[in-house]
């Protein structure tokens, strides 16, 4: 529990300070106030993820991976997404696609998955696990997407409202710091009395995030970087 709470902790404490730097440097359009609601959203996805930091119920049989945690997670995501400050439509959690950002979109998502399927054949590969491809074909897009392409982005997207035209997207600080905050949960914690950061796993996480971060603005929809999410994840199980 100890090294949970000070991995997460470190974590919100990065993104308030840097935030707050980025905040102050920024003329206008600052709202640290949306800037803590995002360190609260981090700091309540990662409790239930965590099942309250091992201390709560186990309400699913044990199983090596989390699906309990990542539906609680879930849950606790759509409920926040349907108050009146958020809304379902602002986060994204709609199947309506803008049309303006339609091909390009696409275009952009056959690339991704073309690079996907590379790396999954250049991967050696074991049995099919039933479990593991069930999890990875489910959990991942549609716990991840919702939070952090979700009511994550809308959060710091309010907390910084300056905005510059990337590919045909309206981009801000939020964006950024929305997918170094996903990069930081896979590969930034606390152990063993210190704090471990693996580079390649924040690039590999932190960079695709980016491109997510591109398809939900130019789509309006968390649709197909959940689509993309999941097979990504569930590839490199099947080939």
């Amino acid at each position: 529990m100890t090294t949970d709470l000070i991995s997460i902790g470190a974590i919100l404490l990065m993104l308030l300070v840097v935030g707050g730097i980025m905040g102050a440097l920024q003329r206008g359009g600052f709202s640290f106030g949306w800037l803590l609601v995002a360190a609260g959203l981090v700091l309540l996805n990662d409790a239930l993820l965590t099942n309250f930091y091992h201390h709560g119920p186990r309400l699913l049989p044990t199983s090596s991976w989390n699906w309990q945690g990542k539906l609680f997670a879930l849950l606790a995501t759509l409920v926040i997404a349907a108050l009146p400050r958020f809304g379902w439509r602002k986060c994204g959690l709609t199947f309506r696609q803008n049309p303006k950002g339609r091909r390009s979109a696409i275009i952009v998502a056959l690339l991704v998955c073309a690079v996907f399927i590379y790396f999954a054949i250049k991967a050696p590969n074991g049995p099919i696990d039933r479990e593991a491809l069930a999890f990875q074909l489910t959990m991942p897009g549609l716990e991840e997407e919702p939070f952090y392409r979700g009511i994550l982005l809308l959060a710091l997207n309010e907390a910084f409202r300056a905005r510059a035209n990337v590919l045909g997207v309206q981009l801000g600080w939020g964006g950024i710091l929305s997918c170094a905050l996903f990069g930081l949960a896979h590969a930034f914690g606390y152990s063993h009395g210190a704090f471990h950061f693996e580079p390649m796993a924040m690039a590999l996480t932190a960079g695709p995030a980016l491109i997510l971060v591109w398809l939900r603005e130019r789509t309006g929809s968390v649709l197909l970087p959940i689509l993309l999410h999941n097979f990504g994840n569930s590839i490199s199980i099947l080939i």
